[in-house]
């Protein structure tokens, strides 16, 4: 090599470090500035065009000023009646929070429950005060817990988004924490180097800097939105992601190494060349499938899909820019106290993945006839998945305040009292819509929206708004029920062209409408995933029999989650988006793996014919893919310290389905069949064609 080309073989690696150490420096604290720009206001996790949306809209023309309500309910301390005395000392308490800071207008008074056992009054709320919300519930909590013999809870939609910040406060400090620990103890302990682990991690942060910057310029300019669930999966999915293309990076540079005899960058040359077209081939398939989520019709899917896609084209820019750079830079040096060597045949020497390379080569049929057996086995348990949503009470996984005092004003106040069905309807039918929603079975009360001090129904726009009861708890399946016979009862009466809309018809159109998306997405996600694959094998057989395969497991997998919910965690349901956030996550990422051991086993037969071919390449990436898995399954599973149902079960659905795919479908299953088949799996292409 001349003098000029060996020093900007040395000058450009360095460069790019400064560079990257620049880019951690200057945007690595947007990582933690997210929180500034999300939103956890739940009316934006709505569908677009549902029944219960357009009642939220027309509810604006009815509200005197916007407010966000915080309902008070009062028991006697030691349970029983309550004194008589006790609801104007309530009233009273509810009346000196008028003009509080935080506060709008004048509290209701103290109403009392059939059972004359329970008292219950609102105060309502600005619904911009943010993270303000915590201190300004203290006040409240504060003055009507001053009320002599009872005991005091906070319920409704205030104390509800109250328990959620607290529920996301992690996101910005313990989760990305949890996550980078975790898989920096994994690496230290497979890879047994002090510094490879501490660059693929330092490489891993510089990429969500770089995406959390990204996404709060956008977010900032409402080009995207983000919540808590969406910044916590941008975390774990830039961390994973950029972990699993850094180790498969680093393996093909430490056997290059080791074939070259430590020259650095012919090495590193020959392992960008290699590798770049499985990693690019990989980071496509997820951050396409993150994008097909913009054909939902729920704001959150929507709000997921570039914000994800983003995370995902950060995560492969530092681990083909940074990483490549600081292991040229320092050579062998990066594994130590590891030394790269060269194998006799070039493969990678590990004793066990010889062993299971030559069980699948002598037994292929046995191989993948049990492992197909036991993932239909897991799969006849996925339909048994409830996916019609999370009870209130389920929400939190830890005791949360606002459903204990929801339970509370469930037990003596109609279940659906606070979070009223609303129905909007013209006013020249009002008082005909109002009696036919009465007499609804399921429906404890119907009443006309009426203006502040006034007894005659507010019209607005020429409609009016009724307030619908209902006897059951809004979450419940009775509630559900009755919001549909409801609509079909409103939606008769003629002239009233009713709208039904509330807390349970939004809970219902939103479980109708992620039905809806399942139908429409999970077709285009696997259509993406196939001509990805057939673009980058050049084959149309192999791509098939792979798509089915991390389908299946993707069944298998909500199997056992299925029966991991019910009978382990205690879950009586299923978020109505965890199904689909399962596919895309676990179908992208999990055909990741498939992609890595398949085109190092294409790369190996043109060499050396199907069958050594997929012997090498099992061997060859066997360990590289399995620590990936180890490790993308950890970073998920952190997403399990937020204390919030949803993410409990996305974190177990990822996790269990990427060690099921990584150690069962990539490990046995698809090198078996592949085996089994022969060089016809490489139809219609060329190789078919190689002895």
């Amino acid at each position: 090599m001349s003098t000029p080309a060996r020093w900007a073989s040395r000058l450009l690696p360095l460069l790019v470090l400064v560079v990257w150490l620049a880019v951690g420096g200057g945007l690595g604290p947007y990582a933690g500035k997210l929180g500034e720009v999300a939103t956890n206001d739940q009316a934006a996790f709505l569908p677009r065009s549902a029944e219960s949306t357009q009642v939220l809209k027309a509810q604006e023309a009815f509200r005197q000023e916007e407010t966000l309500p915080a309902l008070v309910v009062w028991t006697a301390d030691g349970g029983g009646r309550l004194d008589p005395a006790v609801q104007a000392d309530a009233s009273r308490a509810l009346a000196s929070l008028k003009g509080t800071e935080g506060v709008v207008g004048a509290p209701s008074p103290a109403f009392p429950s059939e059972d004359g056992e329970a008292l219950r009054g609102i105060v309502q709320l600005r619904p911009d005060l943010g993270e303000e919300l915590p201190a300004v519930l203290d006040e409240v909590e504060a003055a009507v817990s001053a009320v002599p013999g009872t005991e005091a809870w906070l319920a409704g939609p205030a104390a509800t988004q109250a328990d959620l910040g607290d529920a996301f406060s992690g996101i910005d400090g313990l989760l990305l924490v949890v996550a980078l620990v975790t898989v920096l103890v994994i690496l230290l302990l497979v890879y047994r180097s002090v510094l490879l682990p501490l660059l693929i991690i330092l490489g891993a942060v510089f990429a969500l800097g770089l995406a959390c910057a990204v996404v709060y310029v956008l977010a900032d300019h409402d080009v995207v939105r983000v919540d808590g669930q969406v910044q916590g999966i941008l975390s774990i999915l830039v961390i994973g992601a950029a972990t699993d293309y850094a180790l498969l990076l680093a393996a093909r540079y430490r056997e290059e190494l080791g074939a070259r005899d430590g020259d650095r960058v012919p090495a590193m040359r020959a392992a960008l060349r290699q590798s770049f077209g499985p990693i690019a081939a990989s980071a496509a398939t997820v951050a396409l499938a993150l994008l097909a989520l913009l054909f939902s019709d729920l704001t959150n899917n929507r709000a997921l899909g570039p914000v994800g896609a983003i995370g995902i084209v950060c995560a492969v820019l530092s681990s083909v820019t940074f990483l490549p750079a600081v292991l040229v830079l320092l050579g062998r040096t990066a594994y130590w106290p590891a030394r790269p060597k060269a194998t006799a045949d070039g493969e990678a020497a590990h004793p066990v993945w010889h062993k299971v390379a030559g069980l699948v080569d002598r037994t292929p049929r046995k191989v993948w006839a049990g492992s197909l057996a036991a993932l239909l086995a897991c799969a006849a348990f996925s339909f048994t998945l409830d996916s019609k949503g999370v009870p209130f009470d389920e929400i939190f996984v830890k005791d949360a305040p606002s459903v204990t005092a929801q339970e509370r004003l469930g037990e003596h106040f109609p279940g659906g009292a606070g979070t009223p069905a609303v129905v909007v309807a013209d006013a020249g039918a009002a008082e005909k819509a109002r009696t036919a929603a009465a007499a609804v079975e399921g429906v404890d009360s119907a009443t006309l929206f009426a203006a502040p001090g006034s007894d005659r129904p507010l019209v607005a726009d020429g409609r009016v708004r009724i307030d619908v009861t209902l006897a059951d708890a809004a979450d419940s399946d009775a509630a559900r029920d009755t919001v549909v016979a409801l609509r079909d009862a409103l939606h008769e009466v003629p002239g009233a062209d009713a709208l039904v809309g509330g807390t349970t018809a939004q809970k219902y159109d939103t479980q109708v409408t992620a039905e809806r998306d399942r139908k429409l997405i999970v077709p285009v996600v696997l259509a993406i995933i196939l001509v990805i694959l057939v673009g980058l094998l050049r084959s149309l057989l192999l791509p098939v029999l792979l798509v089915a395969t991390v389908a299946l497991n993707f069944l298998a997998t909500l199997g056992v989650s299925a029966l991991v919910f019910e009978n382990l965690l205690g879950f009586t349901g299923t978020d109505s988006a965890v199904p689909l956030y399962g596919f895309v996550f676990l179908v992208a990422l999990g055909v990741d793996y498939n992609i890595f051991l398949m085109s190092r086993v294409r790369e190996e037969t043109e060499l050396h014919g199907t069958r050594e071919g997929l012997r090498r390449g099992l061997v060859a990436t066997g360990g590289v893919i399995t620590s990936a898995g180890v490790v993308l399954a950890a970073t998920f599973a952190a997403l399990g310290v937020i204390p919030l149902a949803f993410l409990v079960q996305i974190a177990f659905i990822v996790a269990f389905g990427v060690l099921l795919d990584t150690l069962v479908v990539r490990s046995l299953l698809v090198p078996a069949l592949v085996r089994d088949i022969g060089p016809a799996v490489w139809w219609p292409g060329a190789l078919r064609h190689r002895p």
